[in-house]
């Protein structure tokens, strides 16, 4: 059964993919030279989805850990509020952030369920870490063309359409793994 988690990202990742699509609509022969912030902006986005996916998901976790809605006591509260404040340091979700936030709630290595197609755990962390470190340099650093100095685009269109489908299989691989662990 999907969470609810799920279907939020479902919803946030269309930015992402739209802005894809936008790319698209512009790249004309020749291509504009703005256009190249659309894949970009759709990068940080994508990520920003999964971001939100893991912060949902695991308070929804939480909540079915410690029984939502019910009589809190006082370890319950402090649980809730200990997760609270670490979600609000969390941030880019890189794997090493991912599993820990996981593994320190729930005692549940996510990571060890990143198992799709042609991903084993191992290669799903590095893509991910990957794709963590070029959000961080694009969001930081910019990466925008400079005007008469050629350089390599920050986002290829195909690495670009790769990242979404990562991070979509990520996600509905960490929420199946959650669904039988939890």
């Amino acid at each position: 059964m999907k969470s609810s988690a799920f279907e939020t990202f479902e919803h946030a990742i269309q930015d992402a993919v739209d802005l894809f699509n936008l790319f698209d609509d512009l790249n004309k022969q020749p291509p504009p030279p703005e256009a190249e912030v659309l894949k970009r902006a759709s990068l940080v986005m994508a990520l920003a989805a999964l971001e939100t996916y893991v912060e949902d998901r695991i308070v929804e976790a939480a909540d079915a850990v410690t029984g939502l809605g019910s009589e809190e006591g006082t370890l319950e509260k402090f649980y809730k509020s200990s997760l609270e404040n670490d979600l609000k340091y969390f941030h880019t979700p890189s794997t090493d952030r991912v599993k820990a936030i996981f593994s320190k709630y729930l005692g549940v290595d996510v990571t060890e369920g990143w198992v799709w197609n042609h991903y084993d755990p191992k290669r799903a962390r590095s893509e991910l870490n990957k794709m963590a470190k070029k959000r961080g340099d694009i969001a930081h650093r910019s990466w925008r063309p400079v005007v008469g100095q050629p350089t390599a685009h920050a986002v290829t269109r195909e690495d670009l359409r790769k990242h979404i489908r990562f991070i979509r299989d990520l996600v509905e691989t960490t929420d199946a793994f959650l669904d039988t662990k939890l």
